[in-house]
């Protein structure tokens, strides 16, 4: 009986307290120019009560004690602000905090916003980077750039200057999605390697998911790069002019219509192009080439956004970008063009503390390549629509965010003008995800229902994260989960170097294999397997060490046949599938792991990365590695601020990769071409020669590194103007790495050598 009235008093008590309490929500700003802060440090004054704000400023407090409260902002480079606010039981205050940029040197703040959200996040396999991140890079080209950063990351491998392409954690370059805004956008970097089609000072946020990532994301393999745009000026017209030996651009931003006391709203912009002008005066500046380097491209981006008083907006955003590579030393020329739209909307309900968001987008991709042996040019495009919705509910430390996702695709590739794959995919999604608070431990469980109308498929996909906050210093993680996609790309684990990526939709009617290993094949979809371990420590104030370790495998994902030794007709209908058809299934795991030191002071930034991986794929006939697999990779960046107001900076950026396997060639054999019969005149014949190739990768390419630097000094020569000027030199030692080797003449081909690039940014 007393256990019963215990019960219901505490019942009636904690109801009494709930009925006692309200919330608060808000955005905070920076208040020169309107842009959201992003994990900013929020505390209710008087308690240990705190939280930070998500990417889009916002921060909400549950069960607040009713009455008046102080809310304390701050951020690195502000002023910390309080704001004053009434409480009402039972309802939801609604504030706005905009902070000052300093005018004077900060020390870094009690405790960073990056520091708390790794505390009340799972954060596993996760990169958060800024713009501010992105410019302790070493500046090539006078341009600090968002594929310069990800190249640096844990678990990345890069190709160097052959195309660009990254391949995360034992993942192919198909089995990575990029979002901006929402949207999906295909081969974001430019050939040359050292450039994304996105400018710096345009991005807000980029989250680069390595593996592991929750069920908001599907539909692909191995990682997500997921970027966030700046909304524009919301308080002046600014603006920024670069110029450098690799190109020229222009940024502008500010508000169509001001917010006042009057007009509720806002409108504002920002519009940016950049363009490549390497090709015309590569040979001048770079007199010891002895041929121009053949790169051109050209950015452009917009975007408007509607914004309210209380939160809620509504963005319109637009791109094209191209890319062309004329006839490298005499190889191919290639060229890709990137054209999108869409829209995406941030709501707040007026009566709780939930969020919802919205996006509705269309890319369109197409590439093309024709190389110099052959007549036949080859093209490939990929275009579609996505469609998302989600709702965020709060409930203190935690929240359940929920959602529907739909995408389709249209995928045409051809080899010759005679010859075009045309398929259709559409996936339609559902999701939740729950992140929850317990003390010191972080749960995040998530499920996605994915279903591929093209191959009738329902992928049921759990997963999950969890972090153990051993202490304030020291942290465990792990996260593991299932993931599925449909898309593939024709390149072939022969190729050295293949610029060309053919985009194809898994189906029955693409000429593959109905079986594989004696079984028939149920499903086209392909699957992968993610489980990772780690920790965290805070070694000292400003010195932080990350490892983690991950196990991934992968089942029937689809490539090019690579030895196929039949046509696929009646003739050879006795022959094996394997040997006929022009794509397989295969089975891969890759493993490894990750141990990256991080120091940062303020003045002096220190990132030192070492990556461990090993990748195998098995097909019907052999286990072999793929061109992508590299045992080893380091990265080692540094920055350095100094003078009294930090406008020197020095920078530099070392890696080192280990060589990627390729296959040997064994011999050369001249084809003669019999279609004469008997009456073929086989002496006076100029055959064609064949290569005849040694086991699949089982060599390596020679050991691949570079070293990179940068100096940058800023000039203040107005209250709101910034002139910079940039000196860096690309491949300092110049290394000779290998982009290309003809197999038929030996010829060799070299990746960039030693580029010294002066630039100019002028921001006003």
């Amino acid at each position: 009986m007393n256990r019963i009235v215990s019960f219901l008093f505490l019942m009636v008590s904690g109801l009494c307290l709930v009925a006692q309490t309200g919330s608060i929500r808000g955005f905070v700003y920076d208040k020169t120019t309107g842009e959201p802060i992003a994990y900013g440090n929020v505390i209710l004054k008087g308690t240990t009560t705190g939280t930070t704000t998500d990417i889009n400023g916002y921060f909400v407090f549950s069960k607040v004690k009713a009455g008046t409260q102080v809310i304390k902002v701050s951020f690195i480079g502000y002023e910390t602000a309080e704001h004053t606010v009434e409480v009402e039981k039972g309802k939801v205050a609604s504030i706005k905090v905009e902070l000052k940029p300093s005018s004077t040197e900060l020390a870094i703040v009690e405790v960073s916003g990056k520091r708390e959200a790794v505390r009340l996040e799972s954060n596993v396999s996760v990169e958060k980077i800024t713009s501010k991140d992105i410019q302790q890079m070493p500046s090539i080209g006078g341009q600090a750039d968002l594929a310069q950063y990800i190249q640096v990351l844990p678990g990345v491998v890069f190709s160097g200057d052959q195309g660009g392409q990254l391949y995360i954690r034992g993942g192919s370059a198909i089995q990575n999605r990029v979002l901006l805004d929402g949207m999906v956008v295909y081969n974001p970097f430019h050939s040359i390697g050292l450039f994304s089609v996105f400018e710096t000072d345009i991005i807000r946020n980029a989250d680069v998911y390595t593996g592991g990532f929750d069920a908001r994301y599907g539909g692909v393999l191995s990682s997500v790069l997921d970027i966030t745009t700046k909304d524009g000026n919301k308080k002046n017209t600014s603006g920024k002019i670069s110029l450098s030996t690799f190109g020229a651009g222009l940024l502008l931003e500010g508000p169509i219509i001001k917010n006042n006391e009057k007009r509720r709203y806002s409108l504002s912009y920002i519009l940016n192009a950049k363009n490549s002008y390497l090709s015309q005066i590569s040979t001048s500046i770079y007199s010891y080439m002895d041929k121009e380097l053949p790169y051109d491209f050209l950015d452009i981006y917009g975007k408007l956004t509607l914004a309210t008083d209380n939160g809620s907006k509504v963005n319109f955003f637009g791109l094209n970008f191209t890319d062309k590579v004329n006839r490298y030393e005499a190889i191919a020329d290639f060229n890709w063009r990137n054209t999108a739209f869409g829209a995406n909307f941030l709501l707040l309900p007026g009566s709780g503390s939930s969020l919802v968001e919205g996006v509705v987008a269309y890319s369109d991709y197409t590439m093309k390549m024709s190389e110099t042996s052959s007549a036949n040019e080859q093209m490939s495009n990929i275009g579609g629509f996505n469609i998302g919705m989600a709702v965020t509910n709060f409930f203190g430390e935690n929240r359940l965010k929920y959602g529907l996702n739909m995408l389709g695709n249209t995928t045409k590739t051809s080899f010759s003008a005679s010859d075009t794959i045309t398929d259709y995919s559409t996936e339609f999604a559902a999701y939740a995800v729950f992140r929850g608070v317990a003390g010191r431990f972080v749960y995040e469980p998530s499920f996605r229902a994915s279903y591929y109308a093209s191959v009738a498929s329902l992928i049921p996909e759990p997963r999950l994260s969890l972090k153990l906050n051993v202490s304030d210093n020291f942290r465990l993680k792990a996260a593991g989960g299932i993931y599925s996609q449909v898309f593939m790309d024709t390149k072939s684990d022969r190729d050295i170097v293949n610029l060309f990526t053919g985009y194809l939709t898994v189906s029955p009617d693409l000429n593959i294999v109905t079986s594989y290993k004696g079984e028939a094949i149920s499903s086209y979809v392909q699957k992968s397997d993610h489980l990772i371990f780690g920790m965290e420590y805070d070694v000292l104030k400003n010195l932080s060490l990350n490892f983690e370790l991950y196990y991934k495998t992968m089942s029937r994902t689809a490539s090019a046949n690579k030895d196929r030794m039949y046509s696929d007709d009646k003739e050879h209908n006795d022959k094996p599938e394997y040997l006929r058809k022009e794509y397989i299934v295969e089975d891969g795991k890759a493993y490894g792991g990750d141990l990256s030191l991080k120091y940062d002071d303020g003045r002096l930034y220190i990132w030192a990365i070492y990556s461990l991986g090993k990748v195998t794929k098995t097909n019907e006939v052999q286990t072999y590695a793929p061109h992508y697999d590299r045992r080893h990779n380091i990265n080692l960046l540094v920055n350095y601020q100094f003078g009294m107001d930090r406008s020197f900076e020095l920078s530099f950026r070392w890696n080192y990769g280990s060589g990627f396997p390729y296959t040997p060639t064994a011999s050369m054999m001249e084809q003669l071409d019999f279609s004469g019969g008997i009456n073929t005149d086989y002496i006076n014949q100029n055959g064609t020669l064949t290569t005849i190739y040694g086991d699949l990768n089982s060599h390596r390419l020679p050991d691949y590194h570079r070293f990179d630097i940068s100096a940058k000094k800023r000039f203040e020569i107005g209250k709101r103007s910034i002139l910079e000027i940039n000196l860096s030199v690309t491949n300092v030692y110049n290394r000779n790495n290998l982009f290309y080797y003809n197999r038929i003449t030996s010829e060799r081909v070299d990746q960039l050598p030693i580029m010294p690039s002066l630039g100019l940014n002028f921001t006003f």
